[in-house]
């Protein structure tokens, strides 16, 4: 069945040749990685993991004077996870599944499976670290004068079936969103994002009755890009939450962040960045009555806070924040592009267990990320990294589960290989 489909997709192709633009692309991205201490502190005499995980991609693309689309199927799997003489598997899930219709000169509408990619990916990312990588069922509306303004309007409503209650899936129930990004001139840009989330409520009313309910916490804020004619790229962002949590509870958080890139050497190929993130949290000894814990919601946390992902991935929501003081080194020497990162984390809210009535002190620890990228052509990429984390006693309480040591040596390291071939590709007349 699935030879038959791509035989036809084939087909098309050339009939679409004539008037539009076809291509179907892929990719291979395999990525071993080595684990004692990724994501929670490594236990004594914990061994080590050693695992080998694949994403395989097949991406339909065609594009007319009247629309767009992009269909995109993909494969995950851990290599051996499958029985070598397995008759099928189920793995193959659709990623993208969307079609752009161009209104007017300035207008359109996209419709369907689709990434949301904003401004630095803090709010919105397609979190393509993770080899299933995010995308969202959603309508967008989108307004684009290059000179003047670009504005996106999201709206989405999930449901697991056509008439079931309650929403069983992972995320929210509805979203809404307004993005707005104006260029002034050749140095500035300044993003507005507001984000109205909501996440079902279910009331018990008796053994057998419940009720359901979409509660919303609202989230909105702003980014700015700022560059000198002296190779300084400044970027600051200010985004602040209200409204009701998932657990039905006051919301009041802020996240800040700002951070100063030089371009040194005269070809721009070292880059010196310093920066500082703060993400409010809820203390821990003298609770509010309201959640003061900051939710990066859709964003791809991967990219921030470190490459173990200690934090806001799948982990810390709720708790007591975070603030990162970090230091970046990148350079490019032709197909070389090795980079070094440095972060001292510590939390924004007090840290304190309760059960002994102990106080811990706000320093949660230091990591360092090594990455090295080797670009073999112009569709294949190898990329090899090491992270090792230097937690403290606080950072044990918080992200142990019990069982994790501060005293071992915990880091993580990965080889990935990435080839993104163009399989087929028409030309436009």
């Amino acid at each position: 069945m699935r030879t038959a489909v791509l035989s036809v997709l084939i087909l098309m192709s050339f009939q679409f040749s004539a008037f539009a633009q076809f291509s179907i692309s892929g990719e291979f991205r395999p990525r071993t990685e080595y684990n004692h201490g990724l994501n929670k502190l490594a236990g004594p005499n914990q061994d080590a993991v050693i695992w080998t995980a694949q994403r395989t991609r097949l991406n339909f693309d065609f594009s007319n004077d009247l629309i767009s689309s992009r269909i995109s199927l993909q494969d995950v799997r851990t290599w051996g996870s499958t029985p070598q003489l397995a008759a099928a598997d189920g793995f193959i899930a659709l990623h993208e599944a969307w079609v752009q219709l161009k209104l007017q000169k300035h207008w359109k509408l996209k419709a369907g499976r689709q990434e949301l990619v904003y401004d630095d990916q803090r709010m919105f990312g397609n979190v393509n670290w993770a080899q299933q990588a995010r995308s969202h069922d959603i309508l967008v509306l989108k307004y684009e004068r290059q000179a003047f303004l670009k504005a996106d309007l999201g709206v989405a409503y999930n449901q697991n079936e056509t008439l079931k209650n309650p929403y069983a899936t992972a995320g929210y129930k509805a979203m809404q969103y307004l993005w707005l990004h104006k260029e002034f001139g050749k140095h500035l840009g300044i993003s507005l994002l507001f984000l109205n989330n909501g996440k079902q409520m279910i009331t018990v009313i008796d053994s057998i009755t419940n009720s359901y309910s979409t509660i919303y916490s609202q989230t909105a804020g702003t980014r700015m890009t700022f560059k000198t004619p002296e190779k300084i790229t400044i970027n600051a962002a200010l985004y602040y939450q209200t409204g009701i949590d998932a657990a039905n509870q006051d919301l009041s958080a802020y996240y800040a962040a700002i951070d100063v890139t030089l371009a040194l050497l005269a070809e721009n190929n070292l880059k010196f960045t310093a920066g500082f993130e703060l993400l409010s949290g809820s203390d821990q000894k003298n609770p509010t009555p309201e959640n003061n814990s900051f939710n990066p919601f859709y964003g791809t946390n991967h990219k921030f806070n470190g490459y173990m992902d200690y934090f806001y991935v799948g982990n810390h929501t709720g708790s007591v924040g975070l603030q990162d003081l970090y230091f970046k080194l990148g350079y490019k020497s032709g197909k070389f592009t090795p980079g070094l990162d440095f972060h001292l984390f510590s939390a924004a809210a007090q840290v304190y267990d309760a059960s002994v009535s102990k106080e811990y002190n706000a320093a949660l620890g230091n990591e360092i990320d090594l990455s090295i990228g080797y670009k073999l052509n112009d569709i294949v990429l190898f990329k090899f990294g090491y992270s090792q984390l230097f937690a403290t006693e606080s950072m044990e309480y918080l992200r142990s589960a019990k069982s994790g040591s501060k005293d071992e040596i915990n880091n993580w390291a990965f080889l990935m290989l990435s080839v993104k071939p163009s399989f087929f590709e028409s030309n436009k007349n």
